[in-house]
């Protein structure tokens, strides 16, 4: 019997910033530019407008929700795929909850609302344990202490 061998994935990001906080909180730039290795695509970001960055670019508590979202849509279609079963869309209206007044302050809930297309004779039961198997699978949910709830709505065609 053979060794098994683990892999070990790795994910690489740079973040870079200049500026002077020397100016105090209230003035200081939030704005900031994050690299992910190897593809060296740039995203423009700040800090959420509510601690005075700038609302016009992605901040991270965007990108928490966006991964979660992201994640649940892959691991959702590798599963329908697995099965045989024909999503022809996916489309999610997702948020975040951040209260100020729990600390330590955090992103408390991920509510992901997918509103799946399906072509074929398939039971919604067999979608939703299907969504619940993606979620079961995604990544970034079982990285996360933060509760992801999915609430999902079928369509078919």
């Amino acid at each position: 019997m053979g060794v098994r061998r683990v892999t070990t994935h790795r994910y690489a990001a740079t973040v870079e910033w200049e500026g002077s906080t020397g100016v105090g909180y209230e003035n200081y730039d939030r704005g900031h530019t994050a690299r992910v290795a190897p593809t060296g695509i740039g995203l423009d970001l700040s800090g959420d407008p509510a601690f005075l960055g700038d609302g016009t670019r992605l901040n991270p508590e965007q990108l928490v929700v966006l991964a979660a979202s992201s994640c649940q849509l892959l691991s959702f279609l590798a599963a329908t795929a697995r099965a045989r079963i024909d999503v022809v869309g996916y489309h999610d209206e997702a948020d975040g909850e951040m209260p100020e007044g729990d600390r330590p302050m955090r992103i408390t809930k991920i509510t992901l609302r997918p509103r799946i297309t399906v072509r074929g004779e398939v039971s919604d039961a067999r979608i939703l344990h299907l969504v619940e198997v993606g979620h079961r699978e995604c990544f970034i949910s079982n990285s996360l202490t933060t509760e992801v709830v999915v609430e999902p709505t079928i369509t078919r065609v």
